[in-house]
Order: structure tokens, then sequence, then C-alpha cells
């Protein structure tokens, strides 16, 4: 089924330069510090949500990281010696449990509470006991719409309280991401870790 959300994103991976989205960053350095933060072995298992063309599992595949799976529900994301998962986050269902959740800027696109719900679900589902998150979503200051889109702002306290008490925020900070067009970005990032 081709849901709204999959052509919207179809589109944009179709019809833009992967260096040129808003997001796109040269090295995805603030998760890169946060995944190693988690002091995770090697060969855990990672998940990347929304991976679309970001460069982060190449990071990853360079820093000794073997047991990576990227989600996306365009048809954007590929490469070797990954798993790649083409759904929507909001009804994924795993069939494995994950290490670490990584998500830089899915959630903020998820303006309706009902999706919101089922993400938290869907990602409770998917880890291990003791998992960690790391999540970067636009901060309050940051822009009301991406991508013709709108989105929802959190900062550190509010996208804790939209995870619930299951997830305990371990870390936070905000960083001002410049685009390729020149105009910046507030985002907020994360690490959480699954409660005992």
């Amino acid at each position: 089924m081709n849901s709204p959300r999959k052509s919207h994103w179809n589109n944009v991976h179709a019809s833009r330069d992967p260096t040129r989205v808003s997001w796109y960053e040269p090295r995805p350095r603030k998760s890169l510090e946060l995944i190693e933060a988690a002091g995770l072995a090697r060969d855990a298992p990672i998940i990347d949500v929304g991976a679309g063309a970001s460069l982060l599992v190449d990071e990853l595949l360079d820093a000794g990281y073997s047991d990576v799976t990227l989600l996306d529900v365009s048809g954007g994301a590929r490469a070797s010696r990954v798993s790649l998962i083409n759904q929507d986050v909001t009804t994924f269902i795993s069939d494995r449990r994950y290490a670490l959740w990584h998500d830089r800027a899915v959630f903020h696109f998820l303006v309706s509470s009902d999706d919101r719900r089922r993400y938290v679900e869907s990602m409770s589902a998917a880890l291990l006991p003791g998992a960690q998150i790391v999540m970067a979503t636009f901060g309050l200051d940051g822009p009301p719409r991406c991508s013709g889109l709108e989105v929802v702002r959190y900062s550190a306290e509010t996208l804790s309280h939209e995870l619930g008490s299951n997830f305990a925020l371990m870390e936070t900070s905000t960083e001002t991401h410049a685009t390729p067009a020149g105009s910046l970005q507030q985002f907020v990032y994360c690490r959480f870790r699954v409660a005992a």
C-alpha cells in the first residue's frame, strides 16, 4: 500500500539531490557522539529510523559497527552490508530486537498523537532490555515546517514526556544545524535508556 507519507517521502528522495536537502550533514557528528556514549559492543544491533540518504550508516560501518539496520518509509535508503526495511515506523513490527534506536528528524514529523503513540509502541517492542535511544528533533526555536510538512518542536523535557516513563533521559544538548541553503535550524539531541 502506498500511504500519503510514503508517497511524500518517495517524491522528496526522487526529486532532490540528497546533498541539498535541509537535513543533510556531511558528517553526522552529534549522532555519532551519542552513539559512542552508549558504550555498545561493535556487534550490538543498531537500527537507524528514517535513514533516507543519511551518511550515518557509512560512519557506523567505518567505526566497526557490524549489525546495522536501516528503516525508512521511502525507497531512498541504500547501502551494502546492512539490513534494509522499507516500512513506516508507525506500523513497524520488528522480527528482532535492538540495542540502540537512532532517529534524527523523524519523530518531529508525527503531528498526530496517534502516530506518536504508535511510534513509541513500535520502538518499545523493538528494543532489548536496557537498550538506548538517540533521538534528535527540532528544538523549540526550530522551524515550524520542513519539506512542506508541519512539525512538532520539542525540548528535552517535552520529548521525554512524549516518550513516557519507560525511557530515562541520560543526556541532552541543543545544536544549531546549518542547512545546505545556509539557514539555521535548532535541534535538540537526547540519549535515553530503557528503564529497568
